[in-house]
Parts: C-alpha cells; sequence; structure tokens
C-alpha cells in the first residue's frame, strides 16, 4: 500500500466520521428527550420586532402583512423597520403600508448610507422599547399566526437568553432541502443538549436586557444573528432552536451558490471570532461549540486535502486511491451525500474569499 494513498484514506474516515458520530450521538440521546424547561404559556412581554431592509420594495408589504397577522396583543407589540439607502422606494412603501394599518406601531428609521446588517440593527435596538427583540429578515415569513406567542413562551424560562427557528425554502431548489433537513434537526437536538451556536435570521429573538450587556450586534463580521446567541450561550444562558418555531425562506432565482458561499463566510467569521473570544464556556455547550468549530473551520480541509492526496497517488500508480476515488465519485448518484460535499466546497470557498472580503454590505438577490 502506497503511504500516501494511507494518509489520504485516514484524512477522509476523519472527515466523514466525525460528523456522522456527533450527529447519531446526539440523535440517540436527545431526540426523544424532553425539554425540561418551565414555560408559561401566559407570558406577555412587550416585543420589538426588528426588519432590516436594503431594497426591499418587492417584499415588505408582504412581510409588513405577515407581521400583521400575528395573534400578539397590539398593545405590546412594535415593529422597526430600519433601512439601509435602498434606491427602490423602500421606505416609501413601508410609509404607505403604515398609514394602511394604524392598528401597528410601526416605526420606520432611514440610514442615510448603508454600513451592513448588524449596524443597522444596533440603530433600530436603541430605539426599541420591547423586553424582547425579534429580528426577521424582509425575504422570510412565518407561516404560523402564533409565531410571536410561541417565541415568547420558549423565552419565558429564566434559563432562555435567545430563541431561533427551524426553516425551510419556499422554492425548493436542488440540495437546499436535503441540506435543511439534516441542518434543522442539529440545531434542535443541540438546542435539547443545552444551546446550539448557529441562529437564523428569519426570526432571532433575544432578551434587550442580555443584548444590552453584550454590547449590543457585532458589527466587524457577518453572521449577528449566530454571534450574538453564541455570546448569550456563553454568559450562560440558554440559545435553543425548537422544533414549533417555524420560517419559510426564499431562494434566490440565480447565484445560489455564490450566496450560500456568503453565508458559509459569515458562519467561518463567527467561528473564528468566537475561538479568540476569552470567555469561560459552560460545561454543557463545550463539546456542542468546540465540534462545530472542527466542523465550519477544519472539516473541509480535511476532504480537500484527502482529495489532492489521492489524486496524487493515483497518478503515480496506487490502486486504492483510484478504487477511493472511484466511489467518491459513484456515491455523487446519492443525494444526500451530493449535498454534504457541496456544502464542504462552499465552506473551502468562502473561507478563502474571507481573505479579502467578509462580504458585510452584499448585493441584493432577486428571490
Amino acid at each position: 500500500m502506497h503511504p500516501l494513498a494511507l494518509v489520504g484514506l485516514i484524512l477522509a474516515l476523519t472527515h466523514f466520521s466525525v460528523p456522522l458520530a456527533y450527529y447519531w450521538h446526539l440523535k440517540r440521546k436527545y431526540l426523544h428527550r424532553p425539554w425540561n424547561l418551565k414555560l408559561n404559556p401566559n407570558y406577555r412581554p412587550k416585543v420589538t420586532v426588528i426588519v432590516p431592509t436594503y431594497n426591499e420594495a418587492e417584499l415588505i408589504e408582504k412581510k409588513l402583512d405577515n407581521i400583521a397577522e400575528q395573534e400578539y396583543p397590539r398593545d405590546k407589540l412594535e415593529v422597526i423597520v430600519v433601512d439601509s439607502a435602498s434606491n427602490d422606494g423602500t421606505p416609501e412603501k413601508v410609509r404607505e403600508w403604515s398609514k394602511k394599518h394604524p392598528e401597528l406601531n410601526l416605526k420606520l428609521i432611514t440610514e442615510p448610507v448603508r454600513k451592513g446588517k448588524a449596524y443597522a440593527l444596533n440603530t433600530a435596538l436603541k430605539h426599541s422599547q420591547g423586553e424582547i427583540v425579534v429580528i426577521t429578515d424582509a425575504d422570510s415569513f412565518w407561516p404560523d399566526r402564533r409565531t410571536l406567542l410561541e417565541t415568547v413562551k420558549w423565552l419565558s424560562d429564566p434559563t432562555v437568553g435567545a430563541v431561533s427557528c427551524i426553516k425551510t425554502p419556499a422554492n425548493q431548489r436542488g440540495i437546499e432541502d436535503t441540506y435543511r433537513q439534516y441542518y434543522n434537526t442539529l440545531r434542535i437536538l443541540e438546542s435539547k443538549a443545552w444551546s446550539t451556536p448557529v441562529f437564523h435570521g428569519e426570526l432571532a429573538a433575544y432578551k434587550k436586557k442580555l443584548l444590552e450587556e453584550i454590547g449590543g450586534f457585532p458589527t466587524d463580521l457577518g453572521a449577528d444573528d449566530s454571534h450574538t446567541a453564541t455570546m448569550i450561550a456563553l454568559k450562560g444562558y440558554r440559545a435553543i432552536t425548537p422544533e414549533t418555531l417555524k420560517c419559510v425562506e426564499l431562494i434566490p432565482k440565480k447565484s445560489y451558490h455564490s450566496w450560500r458561499i456568503r453565508r458559509a463566510q459569515h458562519l467561518i467569521q463567527h467561528f473564528a471570532k468566537t475561538l479568540r473570544t476569552k470567555h469561560r464556556t459552560p460545561k454543557q455547550f463545550k463539546k456542542i461549540l468546540a465540534i462545530e468549530t472542527w466542523l465550519h473551520l477544519a472539516n473541509p480541509w480535511t476532504l480537500i486535502t484527502a482529495t489532492a492526496t489521492l489524486i496524487t497517488t493515483a497518478i503515480a500508480g496506487s490502486m486504492l486511491a483510484s478504487l477511493l476515488l472511484a466511489i467518491g465519485a459513484l456515491l455523487l448518484i446519492y443525494k444526500p451525500y451530493r449535498t454534504w460535499i457541496t456544502t464542504q466546497l462552499h465552506l473551502a470557498l468562502a473561507a478563502i474569499r474571507n481573505l479579502w472580503t467578509k462580504e458585510l454590505a452584499w448585493s441584493k438577490q432577486n428571490k
């Protein structure tokens, strides 16, 4: 056996065994385990829903309709739309909608210059009156009229500091649905174990006092939702994604892979910064955070290194390397495997792209 072929095999086994072992361990231990939280279904704090926008004229009215449909007491609900220098008439659309819906307490804040989502969120946070702050993207929707009621129910437990959602693609596209099935399950399982370090901008809810304690949303990276939740978890509060909170997300009609790479860039920034953060990690969160950091920062490179090693040794005449490469190519027929490989390539390309741009203020994509 060629020694480099053996190295390639070990790297490939490492790459696939770590996430599989992690997933099946969590599934076996926590899938059917109760949450063991003290929830109060009658909890009705004042809630601020923040919608950051940039050129969302086609979607903003539908988004505001979706929020207005929520069965939450109007005297305890405020909505803040913070617009970052849109040039397609988004603020005008918001003003027109507000005139037609005086029953909803809606504030519009316009920024003269677009600096990025986190800057906009921090601007809105200064004007918010709610005990709970809910962030939601304009290109996503809540299919249940009781979404806000369900969100605050989970935050009624004093040990929970942040809550997010599971999400499904509205316009099914290729591998996205398969990716989400795995991804959503993992977020729920990590939450049941204690907390998840990955949140979703379609619905990310935080206790305002905790947001203020950590200094608001981070402006030096793109994953403001995930990093904010993780900072709250590092303070000893749980950051969870319950199976009962669901969101629908629009997928880009074009440039899907560019969109995924940008998102991967932001997650890499999040985990890289978390590594440098001097916090004492709660015991229940250590393994989750360590493994997710490995999966986002290191694991894609074990696959790339294994592939490069096997190609080199196959060219040199190694039958084992040629066989392993052939098996890997044939497995691409299997959609879950193809989805995983694509995701790893997105992470690797995102890591490279982060070397020259963080994509904190990205171009608007048609969805």
